[in-house]
């Protein structure tokens, strides 16, 4: 077999070394322009992409010979999926690469806010010494109410078993997940009964925005937000208004409305600007799925499921 596979995005040094023992190629550019990759695409099999390059109509029609796109994590918002599957392309990506890296990371995430951890270690190097202002809140006494049960969404409620919550789950595209320990509910019921509600769906014009202000009105509680998923499913404007009115009583956030800091608009970034300043808020940047093990394992996955792909017998 004689393929070759363009790979535009930084990746673990591991990945020319795999695809080489399936068979392929590699042609390793991380630094490519879009017009780099628009001029040398026509000549490959493979494509390997982070969240760099936007996989458009415009690309796809240049890549001639494009077999597979392989997405380094996964989301698939940078790419129209409905066109490239049209041409035959096969859409390959690696959320299980990723999955545990994420869990790990969103309980963190959890724990910071409910246990107000940054903002006790800021007030102790200040010289601050607040125990009854830093109580915190024992997860174990609440309902998280969880949007979204593919390969995130499953590997959060695995590490929430050790703490004893109540856990329930929504997915609209999922049925008869339900077990002992996951509630599988409709809308209405986590509406009713969630202290604390975490997304694990993937950015689609279906849930661009969805998380919204009346959606969040519709909780018989105030509740907390974690938000390891995409920001554009929760725009910033509406958490803001609900962290003024109590409705929110915090949030953790992995991840922005818009990340690129460079390009904000001057309301977007009084905007953010607020957000920032909230002692009720737990951020960090977009690094949920990015640990050291996780960048060497995507590579792992992706490459597995190449060799499945033209059905190579191929073991990492």
């Amino acid at each position: 077999m004689s393929k070759k596979c363009l790979i535009v995005d930084e990746m673990h040094e591991s990945i020319q070394d795999l695809l080489s023992q399936i068979g392929i190629e590699p042609v390793y550019l991380p630094k490519a322009s879009r017009s780099e990759i628009l001029d040398k695409i026509h000549d490959f099999e493979g494509l390997l992409i982070r969240s760099k390059t936007t996989v458009d109509q415009e690309l796809v029609d240049k890549a001639v010979k494009l077999e597979f796109i392989g997405r380094a994590g996964a989301g698939l918002d940078k790419i129209d999926v409905e066109y490239v599957e049209n041409r035959d392309i096969e859409i390959l990506n690696a959320p299980e690469g990723n999955r545990d890296a994420l869990a790990e990371h969103a309980v963190a995430m959890l724990l910071n806010l409910l246990n107000n951890i940054n903002r006790a270690d800021r007030e102790v190097r200040n010289w601050i010494w607040d125990r009854e202002g830093n109580r915190g809140v024992e997860l174990s006494d609440k309902t998280v109410g969880i949007i979204g049960y593919g390969h995130m969404g499953q590997a959060f409620v695995q590490r929430l078993r050790a703490f004893d919550c109540r856990v329930l789950v929504y997915d609209k595209y999922r049925k008869g997940f339900g077990t002992k320990n996951v509630e599988e509910v409709s809308l209405e019921k986590m509406f009713a009964k969630a202290d604390i509600l975490s997304l694990h769906v993937p950015l689609t014009e279906e849930t661009r925005g969805w998380i919204n202000a009346d959606f969040f009105e519709q909780f018989h509680k105030n509740i907390y937000l974690l938000n390891t998923a995409r920001g554009e499913i929760v725009p910033t404007k509406d958490l803001l208004a609900l962290l003024d009115s109590g409705k929110l009583l915090g949030a953790a956030l992995d991840v922005l409305e818009k990340e690129k800091f460079d390009q904000l608009s001057k309301d977007q970034k009084v905007l953010f600007e607020n957000l920032f300043t909230r002692k009720n808020v737990v951020l960090s940047p977009h690094v949920g799925g990015w640990t050291f093990a996780s960048f060497k394992r995507i590579n792992e996955v992706l490459v597995g499921k190449i060799a499945t792909h033209y059905r190579i017998d191929w073991n990492a």
